[in-house]
């Protein structure tokens, strides 16, 4: 089975869960914003991804809205905090694998080679 986290109104997050339920994948959808993601498992999906902002959105209307002071962080305490205020940064769809490996975004031929 495959968890997809994401936000329940966002177009991509829908299409992506029709797509993914079209090819007979069985999935458990996850909104972070009413169910916000532990910070081990962000550290782990950017692990995956290789940094954050392959994680975050930076194009996003919640990115460009954020004051200019937070748009530059250090840390990734500092990510974490923008994450746990600002959930909508989060690229849209999260879809992980039962074994935890993880792809942001939604994009067919990327989510059929993700898929095997």
């Amino acid at each position: 089975m495959l968890r997809v986290y994401g936000i329940k109104n966002c177009s991509t997050c829908v299409k992506a869960l029709k797509w993914l339920e079209a090819q007979g994948q069985q999935v458990e959808f996850i909104d972070y914003r009413a169910n916000p993601v532990d910070p081990a498992l962000l550290q782990d999906w950017v692990k995956q991804l290789g940094e954050w902002p392959k994680l975050v959105n930076r194009a996003s209307m919640t990115w460009r809205n954020l004051d200019d002071a937070l748009k530059t962080p250090a840390s990734d305490a500092d990510w974490l905090a923008i994450i746990a205020t600002h959930p909508t940064v989060v690229r849209r769809p999260v879809t992980v694998k039962a074994d935890g490996s993880a792809i942001a975004g939604f994009n067919e031929k990327k989510m059929i080679e993700f898929l095997g």
